[in-house]
């Protein structure tokens, strides 16, 4: 056994109310830089829908991720060494800009410049990454909230299957948001891909990153992902990716998109797993038995076996700590209420979400909830909007009992909390009926409705002391903040993005202006309070 540790995310997609300030913040701290214009590390889907790339989930398009070949054997999908040779100036499997949407801006200045007495001056749409006059086709979310869905909808991979019960027609519609970062996966096909090396896997917290200085823009890191969460910098032509906002993590504090979560959906900690079962896990024969094999890499830090096993592998007391107090352990492992997304895709991915439940708790009264037949609560599941085809489609490989007995379970705490809190009989026996004691009923409660900060994310702080051992072992200790290309990605980028423009006390005064590599002045606002002028918001006339 050779313990290893991860930090991961947990989502709660019932409470994600789509308001999109993620990917907001996530914008302004890491790609708000040039070249990043269609850069976007976390963002909000709504599903049905076909995401962002289009059909980024469609791997017999765009062929991401792990296969197993004749003999049983993980190769990339995409195809080994010779077929990357062949395609090296020619990837079929990578997806074009319009695939992403050209990013755009408005020409504001066209409307501040107008002479008097102009009748209806406009501020056209220019493409960010030319500066030309275009047309808007396609954007990051152009099916947000189901907009265009009888166009767009329809092509959702995860659809399939599901055409004869689903149709977009507004009496039978149903939507939930689809918060996505990289899934920093155990088995990633992204690090696999790459050519030059450039893609790695820090071994004290699982973090996967680029190292700008071996990147040579090949590419293949971005068909590679079956998530499409790596991007490519087409001005500094080196490939970018979600960092998990190391810098954050390393000082004990959580990623910038669980920090501003308006709905307090995410929860951040470590998992303990065993790494020489990781391949054994991803290499399992039937796609619907990965969620399964997956669980069985990770282990019980209350173990005292493990936790002498992680002493000895070199992992601090406090972290062992922080695994046996980690919520997403809880949520994933103990309780079994989260899932992960798309397992088939045999990368073994870190960030799970738990399943939306719908209004359920309004059906349950409507049909006559009766507490001597607890069945009654779970009755309903098949009757939600969200058909369960189609939640398995996203979380289980198609295995649909795996979801049913997540959502009897989230049923089950509101059907037995909702009696406690209105006075009224409770079934004793309703936790039993989906394999819990009122105990952990009462303990998902408090983690899914009630937690506190401290609660929600518990991360350890890095340990500076290692830095000489894990620097014995890998010539790349870190990812800089401050070389040429952008925060942590290779890049002269925005400004001031040290720590401390992570703090509530946010960007200097001085920093709220920064001079780009493009010889423009442009204002922070990653550190304005709404308060004053915010000169150079907008680019000046004439700027390229």
């Amino acid at each position: 056994m050779r313990v290893m540790a991860n930090v991961a995310m947990v989502m709660n997609l019932d409470k994600c109310i789509g308001c999109h300030t993620c990917s907001v913040t996530c914008k302004q701290v890491w790609t708000n830089r040039p070249g990043t214009e269609y850069v976007y590390f976390n963002n909000v889907e709504t599903k049905p829908g076909i995401g962002y790339p289009k059909r980024y989930e469609d791997q017999q398009q765009w062929n991401g991720g792990w296969a197993l070949d004749r003999k049983g054997r993980l190769q990339l999908k995409a195809g080994g060494r010779v077929r990357k040779l062949l395609s090296i100036f020619y990837n079929p499997d990578l997806p074009t800009i319009d695939d992403y949407g050209d990013p755009w801006t408005y020409d504001y200045q066209a409307v501040t410049d107008a002479p008097l007495g102009t009748r209806n001056p406009t501020a056209h749409s220019i493409s960010a990454l030319t500066g030309r006059d275009m047309g808007v086709r396609w954007g990051s979310n152009f099916d947000d909230d189901l907009a265009g869905a009888p166009e767009h909808a329809v092509d959702d991979p995860n659809l399939a299957g599901l055409e004869d019960r689903v149709r977009m027609e507004f009496e039978q519609v149903f939507m939930f948001y689809l918060p996505r970062i990289c899934e920093h996966c155990l088995n990633p096909s992204c690090v696999a891909s790459c050519p030059s090396g450039a893609m790695y896997k820090r071994e004290e917290d699982g973090i996967v990153l680029v190292d700008q200085d071996r990147c040579r823009g090949w590419r293949m890191c971005v068909s590679g992902c079956p998530y499409k969460k790596v991007y490519f910098n087409h001005r500094t032509g080196k490939a970018e990716k979600c960092t998990f906002c190391f810098p954050r993590i390393e000082a004990g504090q959580p990623t910038i998109c669980s920090e501003t979560c308006v709905g307090r959906l995410r929860y951040l900690g470590l998992f303990l797993y065993d790494a020489d079962k990781v391949l054994d896990a991803a290499a399992t024969p039937d796609e619907q038995d990965l969620y399964e094999a997956q669980l069985s890499v990770f282990l019980d830090p209350h173990d005292p076996a493990v936790q002498a096993d992680a002493a000895a592998a070199g992992i601090p007391h406090d972290w062992i700590a922080a695994a046996q107090r980690s919520p997403v352990y809880e949520l994933a492992v103990r309780h079994r209420v989260a899932l992960p997304l798309h397992p088939e895709y045999r990368t073994l991915p870190m960030v799970w979400y738990i399943p939306p439940l719908s209004p359920v708790a309004d059906i349950v009264h409507a049909q006559g909830y009766d507490p001597g037949d607890p069945d009654r609560v779970f009755a309903t599941i098949d009757s939600l909007r969200i058909p369960v085809e189609y939640l398995a489609n996203l979380f289980t490989a198609g295995d649909t009992e795996t979801v049913r007995t997540v959502l009897r379970k989230l049923a089950a705490i509101r059907a037995y909390m909702r009696a406690a809190q209105l006075g009224l009989d409770l079934d004793e026996d309703l936790p039993a009926s989906v394999g819990a004691s009122a105990e952990d009923i009462d303990d998902l409660y408090r983690l899914l409705a009630i937690a506190k900060y401290d609660e929600r994310y518990v991360i350890p702080p890095a340990h500076a002391e290692e830095a000489g051992r894990l620097m014995g072992q890998h010539e790349q200790l870190f990812c800089s903040l401050d070389t040429e290309g952008g925060p942590g990605m290779g890049g002269g980028g925005p400004g001031p993005h040290g720590i401390q423009s992570y703090r509530p006390d946010g960007v200097p005064e001085e920093d709220r202006t920064f001079r780009a590599e493009d010889g423009r002045t442009h204002f922070n606002l990653l550190g304005w309070n709404g308060e004053g002028s915010a000169p150079n918001l907008f680019p000046e006339r004439g700027a390229p």
